[in-house]
């Protein structure tokens, strides 16, 4: 089994800066994907609200707490939770607890 490198970037993408280390290329993910990555959000970051259009997007929490919008809506999720948003509809999520936020994020296409 070959071990993959990763490429972990810094985006600012709503409060502070987030990382997000991609865990396959788009060679990997042969058309089906559009990304399969590990994001770190810090204490007092936020990944703003956007839409989706033409994905969808699931998260799975690994470690922290996040305030999760979900289409306006808002929810505290934990390590264990998994967050889908639909194609079409809008999320965000802000790590509100007193270590990094930190989860698996998949985007597939609906194309």
């Amino acid at each position: 089994m070959p071990i993959m490198e990763h490429n972990t970037v810094a985006a600012k993408k709503g409060k502070g800066e987030i990382f997000i280390t991609h865990l396959l290329t788009p060679k990997e993910m042969v058309g089906k994907c559009e990304m399969f990555a590990s994001v770190k959000i810090p204490v007092g970051a936020s990944l703003n609200v956007h839409q989706h259009v033409d994905n969808n997007e699931t998260y799975h929490i690994i470690q922290g707490t996040g305030l999760y919008t979900d289409n306006g809506k808002t929810y505290t999720v934990k390590a264990g939770d998994t967050t889908f948003c639909a194609d079409g509809d809008t999320h965000g999520i802000e790590n509100v607890g007193d270590e990094d936020l930190i989860f698996i994020a998949l985007i597939i296409s609906t194309k």
